[in-house]
């Protein structure tokens, strides 16, 4: 699978809007002392229930927030699947299916809702999980808002109980972020984000953690690639790519001991490096699958229990990792042309 992978400026200036920091010769300074280490952690695809209660969980032990990428085939009953026909494909279609019942997607949306009122934040992941790499803009602003008007309308379809007030406010304007299927960014995606409205786009790679860019009203991050396993080869911090780096893409339960290890060495070694250094914003993604057992969700958990609840650590949203910091601004636009295989799901 190939991506668009992103070398961000090193020269990117990065502004803090909080008066209680001001620039000082080892840092950002102030009354409350060294500028916080962000870890921004996000969930692909947010499908299972089961995961969003386990989610929940490890967000109240570990002082969290997180960001849920969030795939809108999964608040569309299979029943119903003729209504969603994403560009160039018949209607009815997905790679990742549809929900498995309206009482699945009735407990869906209460997660959903939970989650916003908790702090954390929903994001689009698309709706069917397409490769859209060769979408032109006007196919990719034909996904963007068929994935508003399946969420604006999925509480008074399936929800157990009447829309709760705001929720299509919620729809339409607090949905601002986007991650790419397959992390498979575009010129035209972009384009298509900043018209749709969009505030930041997380589909990029990054060598290494990275400040994101700022062009033209949307900030674009990218996932970095991190040291990983005996030879510390450079792996996209993304479950999936550590899935197929470990075992091929194949489930190898037998060696999950050994996988969780490896991923919570890599995730703890790279926060390490930035805590010690610089402090910039290191990233993690997930999804709302299992693989190799629950290996990464297992390193995960370990990894947020031990360092999120530091005093100077920040596990946020993007979006509240943006508003709190006031943003970066990029010396140039980023790089998109450059191919590299391996991406996420």
């Amino acid at each position: 699978m190939q991506i668009f992978t992103r070398i961000v400026a090193a020269s990117a200036a990065f502004a803090m809007a909080s008066p209680a920091y001001a620039d000082g010769a080892t840092g950002l300074r102030g009354s409350i002392g060294v500028k916080p280490q962000y870890v921004l952690i996000s969930f692909d695809n947010a499908g299972s229930n089961a995961l969003w209660d386990r989610a929940f969980n490890l967000a109240q032990r570990s002082n969290a927030k997180f960001t849920y990428f969030l795939s809108c085939v999964f608040l569309i009953d299979h029943s119903d699947r003729k209504s969603y026909q994403a560009p160039g494909k018949a209607s009815g279609r997905s790679n990742i299916g549809f929900a498995s019942s309206k009482e699945d997607i009735a407990k869906r949306l209460d997660n959903i809702w939970r989650a916003r009122n908790e702090g954390h934040e929903i994001g689009s992941h698309a709706c069917g999980h397409f490769d859209g790499k060769n979408w032109t803009k006007a196919e990719w602003e034909s996904e963007l808002v068929t994935y508003r008007q399946v969420l604006s309308d999925a509480w008074a379809k399936y929800g157990n109980s009447p829309e709760p007030e705001g929720w299509k406010n919620f729809v339409a304007k607090e949905i601002r972020g986007f991650r790419a299927p397959y992390l498979s960014e575009s010129p035209a995606l972009i384009a298509a984000l900043k018209d749709q409205g969009f505030t930041f786009d997380g589909s990029g790679v990054s060598k290494g953690p990275a400040l994101p860019l700022h062009a033209g009203g949307l900030y674009q991050f990218g996932l970095p690639t991190i040291a990983e396993g005996p030879q510390n080869r450079p792996v996209i911090a993304m479950d999936y790519n550590m899935f197929v780096r470990h075992s091929g893409g194949f489930e190898r339960t037998d060696h999950m001991g050994e996988f969780e290890n490896r991923a919570y060495e890599a995730f703890k070694g790279a926060f390490e490096r930035q805590y010690q250094g610089k402090r910039i914003p290191f990233q993690i993604g997930l999804h709302f699958t299992l693989m190799n057992g629950d290996a990464y969700w297992r390193a995960l958990e370990r990894f947020t229990a031990e360092v999120c609840t530091k005093a100077d650590v920040r596990c946020t949203t993007y979006s509240d990792y943006l508003k709190e910091t006031g943003g970066v601004e990029a010396a140039s636009t980023p790089d998109l042309t450059q191919p590299q295989t391996g991406g996420g799901i």
